[in-house]
């Protein structure tokens, strides 16, 4: 793969004797989306906040647009967009004013302003909600915010850790539609989930568990190599699995 848009190489956090992170290696390639899935606690999460240069790796490395996470976080951070699982809209600021609000925080040039909030108000569906307090609206139509404020900026590549959680299925899969608006617009997209059915919409995925990287492929290929007729279940019980007797047996 030429210039991926994010790598890592045998990245590793851990927290005194516990390692959240162990031995991840990976490319994602420029305008793809891929999945991170896992269960809650597999280190999705903590991958996302080493490649967002939120936190510093224990040892390894990982280059985002072109940037060392550890040695240059500041302008990884400039160059991505991240939603958390706790995005912080402002209930008591109006849709619009949200997005005023977050164009100064990600420094979009104030004569480019205007032009990206109304993009953002247009993909996400909100053109007339945009003086609707944020607080009254649904949790899709607050997602869809979300994604709006965390790509005022333009960047190459995003961070979506559970976008989805704790919304209808309706309003995932509307979400889903804008992932790949996005990704068809050139836009790396590299999302964390949980929910079997949305790693189908992934272009690539890796499979997490307990910190390390069990299953990496595209859908497809990891279903078929799981054997006919095999879903997305079998592929991440028999990882889990494999994984399980890999640890028993190097413990013994």
């Amino acid at each position: 793969m030429v210039d991926p848009a994010v790598r890592c190489e045998a990245l590793v956090k851990r927290f005194g004797e516990f390692t959240a992170v162990d031995n991840v290696s990976l490319d994602v390639a420029k305008g793809e989306i891929f999945g991170f899935l896992g269960p809650n606690g597999a280190g999705k999460s903590t991958t996302i906040r080493i490649l967002c240069g939120l936190m510093e790796p224990t040892s390894g490395t990982a280059v985002v647009n072109g940037f060392d996470v550890a040695r240059e976080s500041e302008k990884v951070k400039q160059s991505i967009g991240y939603m958390s699982q706790r995005f912080s809209l402002y209930d008591d600021l109006t849709v619009e004013e949200n997005l005023d609000f977050f164009s100064g925080i990600y420094g979009v040039p104030k004569d480019t302003r205007e032009e990206r909030k109304a993009y953002a108000l247009r993909m996400a569906a909100l053109e007339a909600e945009r003086a609707t307090m944020t607080r009254q609206l649904a949790g899709g139509w607050k997602q869809r915010l979300a994604l709006g404020c965390a790509i005022l900026h333009s960047p190459r590549v995003v961070f979506l850790d559970e976008p989805t959680s704790g919304v209808d299925p309706i309003a995932r899969r509307r979400f889903w539609d804008l992932i790949y608006d996005m990704a068809a617009a050139g836009t790396t997209v590299f999302v964390t989930t949980h929910y079997m059915e949305e790693a189908e919409y992934c272009h690539r995925l890796a499979l997490m568990y307990r910190g390390r990287v069990v299953a990496l492929g595209s859908p497809a290929e990891l279903k078929a190599a799981c054997g006919p007729d095999a879903t997305m279940d079998d592929v991440f019980v028999e990882s889990i699995e494999r994984e399980d007797a890999r640890q028993v047996k190097g413990a013994l």
